[in-house]
């Protein structure tokens, strides 16, 4: 299988490297990812921060459906609250 490719933005609100390498392990890239996992957590940060509608994403990032549903998932699972935690005892 091959790896799926992170695509940087130029955001303020995207991840470090470093924020990335704490809370990458929570999100495993299954058989079936188009996207990377980076690419949907920075969507959803700058959604997040910025306060703009799903279909207001810009378009350097995945589908807004496919960013929505992967946050529906990781808030329904649990992991978003995770990494969450994890972001702000790196900040502290």
């Amino acid at each position: 299988m091959e790896s799926i490719q992170f695509k940087p933005t130029n955001y303020p609100t995207d991840l470090t490297d470093e924020e990335w390498a704490l809370i990458e392990q929570y999100f495993p890239e299954g058989p079936n990812s188009e996207h990377s996992k980076r690419s949907l957590v920075n969507a959803v940060l700058y959604l997040v921060n910025n306060g703009c509608k799903w279909r207001s994403l810009p378009h350097d990032f995945p589908p807004y459906s496919t960013v929505h549903s992967f946050y529906r998932r990781a808030r329904m699972n649990g992991v978003w609250g995770i990494i969450l935690r994890a972001l702000v005892k790196k900040t502290v």
